[in-house]
């Protein structure tokens, strides 16, 4: 019973501890404490009955002082050596009790921590072992090899307590051979509870950093900093900052960020405003940032520099001369004229001031001898009813013919020249004249001749072709006669 409270109290005081194995951060350990010898009746050939002695209290024999001593050097990958010094006093054997007889053992042991294997459990630091070594019971000695498991748990990183079973095979050579070595047989168990205390950290800097976590370790630094100084002291560490000399953040790798937009002020292209666009802000939001952006208040395209194409003409309104008006990028972004009027702007006419038909790239046309001829002709029978400036039956026909020839010659101006008869006053006849003349235009222009085309003009009866005495002169007299205006 008082065995199964020892072990009760063992088991809350493992959950209790946390681990910190030994390895390279403290290398050496230490260990005092008190073993338990518990002789087995049994050979390997009897594994339960082995258990049995294992688990049971039966010839378990103990002294209730610091009876173990033991030094241990972790090497590396998990694998410890260790020397074990124990004393003890037999006096119980599977035979019976027997008289004190003293107990001495010395081991070299290999470790290897199990949680290589399987990973840190956070509280439980197994290893197994195998050793090597010999026992002294009075004058005997045997030489023993013990394979062993046990563990170990910490109370902080530098103490902890040994927990440690270890099956032992004695083999005992004396003048007789190989034989069973007296009062322990040739099979036993040790177990052992130990104080450990680990030691041999380094550190070399004295900044309270050990080595083995200093990334540091020749130089004072900062604990937070694994050992690190930090120059400008902005929290980021000098081997890992990129201006060590001048305070910034650790999103920026120690560099200082003015604007605070996350990006350092030696890669912000504006490091005093706030953007995401290489460190500059993009005002109009249109995709270009402010500093490659020609109209940084308005919204434009990347391919215009970030300046908007107001009349899309293909010209951006910083380079448009006529930023509302659809142009010509040949032409700043403006329309091309057309000076003389003539519908043929001034980029394609030959002709500037002078109006000509497209055909003839905006230079008049010459009328022919027989064109003149042939007007001239049509140009008798425009004639009028008297007083008025209505036609007289069939001369649309006739206008008809002329709108026909005036096509042919596009471009080619007319004087419309309206004439009248004596009758009646002159004021009222030049008036009659000019209706007369402006007549013909409004005809022609309803029929496609251009207004430009056309310049009406009256003379009243200052012109007459015929004598004004007689019916058939004054008909002759009232008409309109078309001149082409050569230059």
């Amino acid at each position: 019973m008082k065995k199964i409270k020892i072990v009760s109290l063992l088991i809350v005081m493992i959950f209790s501890i946390k681990s910190f194995a030994q390895d390279e951060k403290n290398p050496w350990a230490i260990g005092v404490g008190i073993n338990m010898i518990d002789v087995s009746g049994y050979g390997i050939s009897k594994p339960f009955d082995q258990l049995k002695d294992y688990i049971g209290v039966k010839d378990f024999n103990a002294l209730p002082v610091l009876s173990r001593l033991y030094v241990a050097k972790y090497l590396n990958k998990g694998f410890t050596v260790d020397v074990v010094g124990a004393l003890n006093s037999i006096d119980e054997i599977p035979s019976g009790e027997v008289s004190e007889k003293t107990y001495y053992s010395l081991d070299f042991g290999l470790r290897y921590d199990l949680n290589e294997l399987f990973g840190q459990t956070g509280w439980f630091d197994p290893y197994a072992k195998f050793s090597i070594g010999g026992a002294w019971v009075d004058s005997n000695s045997a030489l023993e090899l013990s394979p062993t498991l046990g563990f170990n748990t910490w109370f902080n990183d530098k103490v902890g307590l040994n927990f440690e079973s270890a099956y032992k095979t004695s083999s005992l050579f004396d003048a007789n051979g190989v034989g069973s070595a007296p009062y322990i047989g040739a099979y036993h168990f040790q177990h052992s509870i130990s104080l450990v205390l680990k030691f041999g950290a380094k550190d070399t800097d004295s900044d309270g950093v050990l080595d083995a976590d200093d990334a540091c370790p020749q130089i004072v630094g900062k604990k937070e900093l694994q050992g690190c100084p930090d120059m400008d002291g902005d929290g980021v560490s000098d081997k890992d900052d990129e201006c060590p000399e001048l305070a910034g953040t650790v999103a920026t790798k120690g560099c200082p960020d003015a604007d605070g937009d996350g990006i350092a002020d030696k890669f912000d292209a504006c490091p005093n405003k706030a953007g995401e666009f290489g460190g500059c802000p993009d005002t109009d939001g249109d995709g270009v940032a402010d500093n490659k952006d020609l109209c940084p208040t308005l919204a434009g395209p990347k391919k215009d520099a970030g300046c908007p194409d107001s009349d899309k003409d293909g010209l951006s309104d910083n380079n448009d001369k006529c930023p509302k008006t659809f142009g010509a990028v040949a032409n700043g972004g403006c329309p091309w004229a057309d000076t003389d009027g003539d519908g043929v702007t001034d980029n394609l006419d030959n002709c500037v001031n002078e109006r000509g038909p497209k055909s003839n790239n905006g230079c008049p046309v010459k009328l022919t001898e027989e064109a003149k001829k042939s007007l001239g002709t049509y140009a008798k029978t425009i004639q009028f009813n008297s007083g008025k400036a209505a036609f007289k039956p069939g001369v649309t026909k006739t206008l008809d013919v002329i709108v026909k020839v005036m096509r042919e010659f596009d471009g080619v101006r007319f004087d419309v020249e309206g004439h009248s008869d004596s009758s009646g006053n002159d004021a009222k006849n030049l008036k009659l004249s000019q209706e007369r003349a402006q007549a013909v235009v409004d005809y022609l222009t309803s029929h496609g001749i251009a207004n430009w085309r056309l310049n009406a003009v009256g003379y009243g009866e200052t012109k007459p072709i015929a004598s004004n005495n007689t019916a058939a002169g004054r008909a002759l007299n009232r008409r309109v006669v078309l001149s082409a205006i050569e230059k």
